[in-house]
């Protein structure tokens, strides 16, 4: 995608758990691939959150969409790719999440602001810290 700074692809495997009495995927287990995603893209940057909590900062999902264009089965290896499309602001996550065949399951999107633990009040930017550790990737 032309818009994202930083893309990761993550495998997994549609579990037992994460499927209703027809074996596809429960379309809110969606979020919980999301979240795989959002951890795998986010160590990639090297700002997890047990880095984010150590600097002092949370980031709760504000915004969340999600598009389903075929379901998920039990057993199938799938993948999510994940992207950073917004750094400065909040962190804004675009996701594709393709079945076993490579077809297209879902699109969605995240958004998360920061807050400042200490005060718990929400911030208008990402801590410097996460864009410098995004602007490193990129070679900034």
């Amino acid at each position: 995608m032309s818009d994202a700074f930083v893309t990761v692809d993550k495998e997994f495997t549609v579990d037992f758990y994460d499927v209703d009495s027809m074996q596809v995927v429960w379309h809110g287990n969606y979020v919980k691939y999301m979240e795989v995603g959002r951890c795998a893209l986010l160590d990639k940057i090297g700002f997890g959150y047990k880095v984010m909590k150590e600097n002092g900062y949370e980031f709760p999902v504000v915004d969340l969409k999600l598009k389903y264009v075929r379901p998920l089965e039990f057993g199938e290896k799938c993948m999510i790719r994940s992207m950073l499309t917004e750094y400065e602001s909040c962190i804004k996550i675009k996701y594709e999440i393709y079945n076993s065949k490579g077809e297209i399951a879902n699109k969605c999107e995240s958004t998360q602001m920061a807050v400042k633990m200490e005060t718990k009040q929400s911030q208008m930017e990402c801590p410097e810290i996460f864009i410098k550790k995004v602007e490193a990737l990129l070679g900034k």
